[in-house]
């Protein structure tokens, strides 16, 4: 099963292979119906904000490819690439859903908030500094970690990594 995502307002379809050009046929006159609507309400789509993306497992991804042409969709006169990744409601989201681009982003913000705690540490005293890094690392490592459920190890630990560095950070030992 292929599922398909696109966002300008959110359109989902789920499909088999068999079955992706139509579902892209479905999917694209929805997209017209709704600028139909946009339009006699004076309202303007942005063709260039909208993104659209495969998910599947490696094999059925592949299996599309070599099947069927729907690398792009129409959007208005547009054509809208395919996309690897999209951002969705602050998570990047892969094809895949490896996640690891997802986790790779979140790791680069909770360390760049951790050094930059650590250069004003000493002006702030202890109790405004954990208060800071809960602000400014846990609640990143808390939000939506749902997702992030029964992904391997390799995925994890640089998420595992930050929160111990952050620990430590709250705790004074940095």
């Amino acid at each position: 099963m292929t599922y398909m995502l696109m966002t300008c307002t959110q359109v989902i379809g789920s499909t088999t292979t068999a079955n992706a050009e139509s579902t892209v046929d479905r999917l694209q006159q929805c997209v017209a119906e709704i600028h139909r609507w946009c339009s006699s309400r004076r309202l303007q789509m942005n063709p260039k904000k909208t993104e659209f993306i495969w998910f599947g497992s490696r094999a059925n991804l592949e299996n599309l490819a070599a099947r069927t042409g729907t690398s792009s969709l129409t959007v208005t006169c547009d054509v809208v690439q395919r996309a690897n990744t999209v951002c969705d409601l602050g998570v990047t989201l892969d094809t895949e859903l490896l996640m690891q681009n997802h986790t790779s982003k979140v790791t680069q913000t909770c360390f760049y908030h951790i050094w930059r705690l650590k250069q004003v540490r000493n002006l702030l005293g202890p109790d405004v500094a954990a208060k800071l890094v809960v602000s400014l690392v846990f609640s990143r490592l808390d939000y939506c970690n749902a997702i992030l459920a029964g992904l391997p190890r390799s995925t994890i630990a640089p998420l595992q990594r930050v929160q111990n560095a952050a620990a430590l950070h709250a705790s004074g030992f940095i």
